[in-house]
């Protein structure tokens, strides 16, 4: 794919990388989003001052340039990529940009006698074509979408229908579309992207949608964040009527329609929200299904009511509640932490079972490592991640 010259030259960054990469990314965003503004949107605040889009980055552009010689072996990593892009709606035009602002961090960081122009005109060459494959890719998913049943490409607005709370941290949002046409359907585990002003500033969110596909409204359920600049624009201002911008469902994180083999979907607080869609879709197919849901307490424990009502009307589906720290009142099945033996016992002997696991980050590695432990198969483990990482589970095993 690359010239002998190119790749040795990529190649030879890679300590520097190491040990100095995300300092690069870090002046990276400062410069592009000093002089271009308008892109902000694309980014969240919260993870910029975190520092995790930073790393994220850093670790994106040291994988890239450690395959360099092999680059189809990064090819697992693109779908996630192209659908992250794809739901906040990149566009080919923002490309140049971030490829000048990413060279310029490596010059000014590494100085012009370490990034010599040799080694910035073979980043640019490496760096223009991997824009290139996900401008492609990107517009192929782009068009996929569109050409749905009553897909869309670009914003569509949509109105508030409903608002309901869902414990006292979660509240669901039904969105109609305005012009009253059809919804396309989506795949559970997917989600919207929201596209808001709030006082003046564009801002750009990712939610899951949180209901069955095939409905008149797309359905996400928001947790309110400490100090959450949308989260607490959604709960406390945005209200029946209001109406929103927002792209079309997008994600790669899906549950597999054909699939009949067990499912078990273990999930903690918000991580709820997209494995409803999976549970409403699956529970319908006879295929048999375990749903663990671990939460701090009833009182924010989001959909307990429709999952037990799902588990009685379907003999397919078993519903079980974890609570670390219940209230007088509360009635868990169990109390404490998804332990190992507590996945065991949900676990069929064969291992065979589809497990996905949806919570934050600490949860979601104990439970992956349990679940590797215990014998379920890599490749039937799925997990999603709500931030800006490129690997959620890191060395996980």
């Amino acid at each position: 794919m690359f010239k002998p010259q190119t790749i040795a030259l990529i190649q030879a960054t890679v300590p520097l990388l190491k040990s100095r990469g995300e300092e690069i990314t870090r002046h990276f965003y400062r410069v592009m989003l000093s002089e271009h503004p308008e892109l902000k949107a694309f980014f969240n605040e919260a993870h910029q001052a975190e520092g995790t889009q930073a790393r994220a980055l850093a670790g994106a552009v040291l994988a890239y340039a450690s395959h360099i010689d092999r680059v189809h072996e990064l090819a697992p990593a693109l779908p996630r990529i192209v659908q992250k892009h794809v739901a906040l709606g990149v566009q080919p035009a923002h490309y140049p940009i971030v490829g000048q602002c990413l060279l310029r961090a490596i010059r000014e960081v590494l100085g012009a006698e370490v990034a010599t122009d040799a080694i910035i005109d073979a980043w640019a060459e490496a760096y223009g074509a991997l824009a290139q494959l996900l401008i492609d890719a990107e517009e192929q998913a782009y068009a996929t979408t569109a050409a749905l049943p009553g897909g869309w490409r670009g914003q569509r607005t949509m109105v508030v229908a409903r608002k309901e709370r869902e414990s006292e941290l979660i509240t669901s949002f039904y969105l109609e579309p305005v012009d009253g046409q059809p919804l396309p359907p989506f795949q559970p585990g997917q989600y919207l992207t929201l596209v808001l002003d709030i006082d003046g500033r564009t801002v750009r969110r990712n939610y899951s949608l949180s209901d069955a596909p095939g409905k008149p409204w797309y359905r996400v359920s928001i947790k309110r964040e400490d100090g959450g600049l949308v989260s607490g624009w959604m709960h406390d201002r945005v209200e029946v009527g209001a109406r929103l911008e927002v792209q079309a469902p997008a994600g790669e994180f899906t549950l597999d329609p054909q699939a009949t083999r067990p499912l078990l979907l273990v999930t903690g607080g918000v991580g709820i929200t997209p494995a409803m869609a999976m549970l409403e879709s699956a529970a319908p197919s006879g295929r048999p299904i375990r749903f663990i849901h671990a939460a701090r307490h009833g009182g924010v424990h989001a959909f307990r009511e429709r999952v037990d009502l799902l588990a009685a009307a379907h003999r397919n589906v078993e519903a079980m509640y974890v609570y670390d720290a219940p209230r007088e009142g509360d009635e868990p099945h169990e109390v404490g932490q998804v332990t190992d033996a507590l996945l065991a016992r949900h676990l069929p002997e064969d291992r065979d079972v589809d497990l996905y696991l949806l919570g934050p980050k600490p949860f979601m590695q104990a439970v992956y490592r349990a679940g590797r432990q215990l014998g379920v198969p890599e490749a039937q483990l799925r997990y999603e991640f709500f931030g800006p990482t490129q690997e959620l589970v890191a060395s996980p095993r």
